[in-house]
């Protein structure tokens, strides 16, 4: 039985205060045929460029070799003895936590020297049965990765990190030993608590935010603090162009107007089409916000109008290089962006009848048509953002 929860996941990172790259990666895939999401937070020893490769080497074989259906075991036997061993310490250059999640919602966690990864169920903590893999490999004697696999219910939440966070204001008056795993833990139980519903990307901010006032705002080591978290999902519908066929615009616009979520509509004649069938009034407005794209506009029960194929090119050119440090601005393609990052269930629905207009060859040769460009954003919202998209062409 296929699970009845969407999964949010984000990370935050905050770079040692001396450094330009982060020593923590995170990496995740979703394996779209199967149902399965793989997450990976892998922690460098130290901080800066060397401490982020061997991160990257680690979170890399990571992701692969669980894509592969590789055993606990296996992952861990490969990893180990793929990095590198610091000959003073006796220790590896790295850390991690991979964390499996199938089309049934049987989550997998293979965790080694990490902080301990906490489960909550709500706002109680949950404990499952972890079960250590001793490596038996002469370069590795004694290492032990824990393991642990349970069944994940709507509303659950799983909370990992790296020790930059529990660790966060070591040497200090009020933390002499660190922060600690359980001040960590305390902390995101009572936010859980007061905002039951807190996303992913809140709670995760809190965090880091916390552990940097630890260190007095100048991190000693790399932080990250990843979240996932099971609930129902956020809808949101972007319609673009007109049916092929003039006899489907009412059914066109009867579909539209039953989505049970937000909704987008970017083109001017898609919206004439839609306030037509719908009776509907659509209100112009007259603010500029992005020079290069029309105002929007507004009509009822949706987000926003806006221009069409221009809109869509500049917000697949906004997520590709969308990043931590982005800030959007007020225009409509930033908007459309707010509100995709904000949602969990993307769903396009775009007619396919051309537009003359994209058909003069004096246009830009960016100027893509638009089924083109519907299918890189789905691309990088299901890769990059870990989004579901759902398509339907009419």
């Amino acid at each position: 039985m296929e699970r009845d929860f969407y999964i949010e996941v984000n990370c935050l990172q905050k770079n040692h205060a001396d450094e330009r790259v982060c020593g923590d990666v995170f990496l995740s895939r979703r394996i779209k045929e199967e149902g399965r999401l793989i997450i990976v937070l892998s922690d460098g020893i130290g901080h800066g460029i060397k401490a982020n490769i061997l991160a990257t080497l680690t979170a890399t074989l990571a992701v692969n070799f669980t894509q592969e259906h590789k055993s606990a075991e296996k992952i861990a036997g490969i990893i180990m003895r793929t990095l590198p061993v610091d000959s003073v310490k006796e220790t590896n250059y790295a850390t991690f936590t991979i964390i499996e999640i199938d089309a049934e919602g049987i989550v997998r966690i293979l965790e080694y020297e990490n902080p301990k990864t906490l489960i909550l169920t709500g706002s109680r903590p949950f404990e499952p049965e972890w079960n250590g893999i001793v490596l038996e490999s002469e370069k590795h004697r004694e290492k032990e990765i824990l393991g642990c696999t349970f069944t994940a219910e709507k509303e659950d939440r799983i909370i990992f990190c790296t020790d930059g966070v529990t660790q966060s204001g070591l040497g200090s008056e009020k933390y002499p030993m660190g922060w600690g795993e359980e001040n960590f833990s305390m902390l995101i139980r009572e936010v859980v608590k007061e905002e039951n519903d807190i996303s992913a990307v809140k709670l995760s901010t809190k965090v880091i935010s916390r552990a940097n006032l630890n260190d007095n705002f100048f991190p000693k080591d790399d932080m990250s603090c990843g979240v996932i978290y099971f609930r129902d999902p956020r809808k949101l519908l972007i319609c673009t162009g007109p049916p092929l066929e003039e006899t489907d615009d009412l059914e066109f616009a009867r579909l539209f107007d039953e989505f049970t979520g937000k909704k987008i509509i970017c083109g001017a004649t898609t919206a004439d089409l839609l306030a037509r069938e719908l009776n509907r009034e659509i209100t112009d407005s007259n603010e500029i916000s992005d020079i290069d794209l029309p105002p929007v506009a507004h009509m009822e029960g949706v987000e926003i109008i806006t221009e069409g194929i221009l809109t869509l090119s500049k917000v697949n050119e906004i997520l590709k290089a969308y990043s931590q440090a982005t800030k959007l601005g007020k225009g409509p393609a930033d908007e459309i962006v707010r509100r995709l990052l904000e949602s969990d269930e993307i769903h396009f629905q775009v007619g396919t009848k051309i537009n003359v207009a994209h058909q003069d060859p004096s246009l830009p040769v960016e100027l893509e048509l638009r089924r083109t460009v519907i299918h890189r954003i789905a691309r990088v919202l299901e890769e990059k953002f870990l989004k579901e998209v759902k398509m339907r062409f009419y």
